[in-house]
Order: structure tokens, then sequence, then C-alpha cells
């Protein structure tokens, strides 16, 4: 009798779990409060139905919720990738802040997991600290912190992800050094390096490496081993990868055997 019981609720569940899909495709994204409204299930069954689609690969989950999988070739706004992976960003923007020393000078790119990098800077109070950054949300995180000397640079907005590009961008850009440059990326792969949605994004990323004495990617395990659209440059130019424990043990190490430094956090 109890296997017979159980098979209904099992089908029940996959087929909720279907029309989550079918509600992210439509919408692209859930809450665990809409569930819990839509399917009439408490919020540890909702929560448990996304944790079970994600590691799947069906879909990503987001704080609060959950949303569809991402396309490694489109750029979205940064609202919406700051609810993805939150708590990974914040433990490697956490890390990335304590590799910058009183009076230096660190280049912060724009992104949601490099706004972390920022946010746990001004916590650390540095003394004598340069940020040169071409994001208004890293610049307005910045802007009045005690001790930091902030470099807004400009150019071309770009709206999806509220930062400045082009020629007058990478003009200024190569007129600058710094100890320091925490680029986000949208993809970074073993093979052919640091990747972006958007060309211009990518030849100021390039520009912020060179001018740099040390390159650190900050990056989120879903982010290794995708390839977007244009090159950012090799791996080569990057001294290190500070990523979260969702990394793969061989991909670290194909990393490492490339000269790369990885902090897993």
């Amino acid at each position: 009798m109890t296997a017979i019981s159980a098979h209904p609720q099992r089908l029940l569940a996959e087929e909720r779990r279907r029309q989550i899909l079918e509600l992210l495709e439509k919408e692209g994204r859930v809450t665990v409060a809409d569930l819990v409204r839509r399917f009439d299930v408490s919020s540890v069954t909702a929560r448990a139905d996304l944790d079970g689609l994600a590691e799947s690969g069906a879909l990503i989950r987001s704080h609060g919720g959950a949303v569809r999988r991402l396309d490694p070739v489109q750029d979205y706004p940064v609202s919406f990738k700051e609810t993805i992976h939150h708590a990974e960003k914040v433990r490697i923007g956490q890390a990335a802040a304590r590799l910058v020393k009183p009076n230096q000078t660190a280049i912060i790119d724009s992104g949601t997991t490099t706004l972390q990098v920022a946010r746990h800077l001004k916590l650390q109070k540095p003394k004598g600290l340069t940020v040169v950054t071409n994001a208004l949300n890293i610049a307005t995180e910045l802007a009045g912190v005690p001790n930091v000397s902030l470099i807004m640079i400009g150019g071309i907005l770009r709206h999806v992800s509220n930062s400045f590009v082009g020629p007058q961008a990478e003009r200024m850009i190569s007129e600058l050094h710094a100890d320091h440059c925490f680029l986000g990326v949208d993809g970074l792969d073993v093979e052919i390096g640091p990747t972006t949605p958007d060309i211009l994004e990518a030849q100021s990323n390039a520009l912020m490496m060179k001018v740099s004495s040390e390159v650190t990617m900050v990056a989120d395990a879903s982010k290794i081993g995708r390839r977007s659209l244009s090159t950012i440059g090799s791996l080569a130019s990057i001294h290190r990868l500070i990523t979260d424990d969702r990394i793969a043990p061989e991909t670290v190490r194909a990393f490492q055997m490339r000269g790369l430094e990885v902090i897993v956090v």
C-alpha cells in the first residue's frame, strides 16, 4: 500500500516542477512566495522544488526564488544579475578586498561581483586608497567614503551594465596605472580565457588589465567554462581567479596548470 500511495505523490511533484519550468520560460523568474500561492504548497516544498531543478541544471537559484538559465552571449541588467548567486558573490568580494593594501590604486570593473569587492573595501575603511571605475553602481557605493579617492571613467553609457565604454573611456584608461584590477566576466574558459557579450566592454576590460600590476578575476562558479561573444584577453594576462566552492577540482587544477592562482571561497 505504501508504494501505491507514494506514486501519485511523485507524479504530483514532477508535474508541479514541469509547470514551474513552463512559468520560468514565460516570465523569466519566479519567487518562492509565487510558488506557495500558485501551487498551495509550503515554502519548504517550494524551495525543495527549486533546489531539485537547480541541481539538474534546469534553472538557476536566485535570492528568494529562481531564474531561467542564462544565455552566455546575451547581456542582462545588473539589477537582475545581483539576485543570482548572491551569497557566493559576497564571499568572493570579501576575499578580493583583502588583497588591497593601504595607499594602493585599484581598478574595479562593472558588475555585481565587483560591486561586492567595492562594498567590502568600504567596510575595511582603507587608508589612502584610490579606486578607478567605469561603473555607476560602484562609484555610487564608494562616493563619500573617507580616505578613498574616486576616479570615474567617462565615455558612452551602456544602460544594461550602467558602465562607460568607448574611445573616450579607453583613452582615459590608457593614461593610468593601477596596483590591482578586479574584473568581473560573463564567461571564463580554460582554453580561450575571459569573455563578455559586448565588444566595447571587452576592449575597455583589456586595457584595464594592461595598465594594472595584478589582475584578479572575480567570478562565481556558474561563469566557469562558459564562453561569451567577445574575448577580453589571454589567461596569461591574469594573475588569479577568485571563485566559489562549486567549481570542480579538476577545473581548479586546469587553471593552476596555466599559471593562475585560484582562491576558492
